[in-house]
């Protein structure tokens, strides 16, 4: 059994220890005792270094810890160093979690039903919908405590004892449990701070819909303080692209977007506009056939968004049929007159499924793509030999 330091001490960043156990390569070593913290309860494991060795992941095995190393380790005793950068990083964001678990439960009633610590942000899960203005004020009464530097404390205590955990565990025997002063109780094996000062600024970033529950991605700490300077960085970025004040920015962004969806809408009616002018002129221009029909075929690299109104105004006159044939991705468009004598629909459904494709349409206008270059030259050949072309 490993006996684990980071239980007792979460500042501890050495220490010495004994090789009990290891792989045959001596990449796997266990110890008979380690501050490295191994992955469990959705916080990663710690990282450092064993001698001279690096340290590249900690696993917990139940009874013992394994590390895993980036070169053999020779010696049976060893000096142990633990990264105090991303020990101290988890820590805050770890104790942030419980914070702002407590606090959701004491406002909200919203109990936390998973947890994950990240590179970047972590996350927790809520098994009710709150919304953004509930989630302000649990972020400001989160943050309220902190200011208060409210002591966060280690013990330990029997499971048949009366817990009064936030959540109930299930683990049988001696339970660590952390708390905060007057507001929180969790059975964790966590690393975690002292004092909830030390969690620093705590910032909820996005919401989204999982699986039934809320999952709020929030920061503590350093990384709090680097988000909210990237935040401003980009936002006064924006700001002197449109020469305004900051605090102006969302409403003058807010208004272009509404512009450039007025001018996008614009273009797409001018567009089709002028597709369906291109269509009767045209079909001006196409002599009949010696049977009358007004026939179009087109060989394209792909079939653009303005094809459509093309064809339909083509089609629109007397006899008339309009076959676009794209090469990447592969696929055809046909559309026909209602004298024609032709159901589109039917008739490239029949073309597309001989040669393994798929699509369809109504009686004047159909469209559909096919699996190669092959597969269209087949349809194409076929619908050019039944259309006349």
């Amino acid at each position: 059994m490993t006996e684990r330091l980071y239980y007792q001490d979460s500042y501890l960043t050495e220490f010495r220890a004994r090789v009990v156990d290891a792989s045959p390569d001596r990449l796997r070593v266990y110890l008979d005792r380690t501050a490295f913290y191994p992955t469990s309860g959705g916080q990663p494991f710690d990282i450092g270094r064993l001698g001279d060795v690096e340290v590249a992941e900690v696993i917990d095995e139940e009874e013992r810890v394994a590390h895993v190393l980036r070169a053999p380790l020779a010696s049976p005793e060893v000096a142990g160093s633990i990264d105090w950068k991303r020990r101290f990083d988890h820590m805050q964001q770890h104790t942030g979690q419980h914070l702002l678990s407590a606090v959701l439960i004491e406002l909200f009633d919203a109990p936390t039903v998973s947890f994950h610590l990240g590179a970047d942000s972590s996350t927790i899960d809520v098994s009710r919908a709150l919304t953004e203005q509930q989630l302000r004020e649990a972020e400001r009464r989160a943050n309220q405590i902190v200011f208060e530097n409210r002591p966060v404390g280690v013990t330990f205590q029997h499971s048949s004892e009366d817990l009064d955990l936030r959540k109930p565990t299930e683990r049988a025997g001696l339970i660590r449990i952390v708390s905060i002063q007057d507001l929180d109780r969790s059975a964790c094996g966590g690393t975690h701070v002292r004092a909830t000062g030390e969690i620093g600024p705590i910032l909820i970033r996005k919401l989204d819909r999982i699986r039934g529950n809320l999952r709020i991605e929030f920061v503590c700490g350093m990384r709090a303080v680097r988000r909210a300077q990237a935040d401003f960085a980009a936002l006064s970025q924006i700001a002197r692209t449109f020469s305004a004040p900051l605090d102006e920015t969302p409403a003058l962004v807010e208004a272009q977007r509404e512009k450039l969806a007025d001018a996008d809408r614009t273009r797409r009616k001018l567009a089709t506009e002028l597709a369906q002018l291109r269509g009767r002129v045209l079909f001006a221009d196409t002599s009949p056939s010696p049977d009358g029909v007004r026939r179009v075929e087109r060989r394209l690299d792909a079939l653009s968004e303005d094809l459509r109104p093309e064809a339909q105004s083509f089609t629109e006159g007397s006899r008339a049929m309009f076959l676009a044939v794209g090469a990447d991705p592969p696929s055809i468009l046909l559309a026909v007159s209602k004298d024609s004598g032709i159901h589109a629909g039917d008739l490239l459904k029949r073309a597309l499924t001989e040669a393994g494709g798929r699509g369809g349409g109504n009686a004047t206008m159909a469209q559909g793509s096919l699996p190669s270059t092959a597969a269209l030259d087949d349809a194409t050949a076929s619908l050019s030999k039944e259309m006349g072309f």
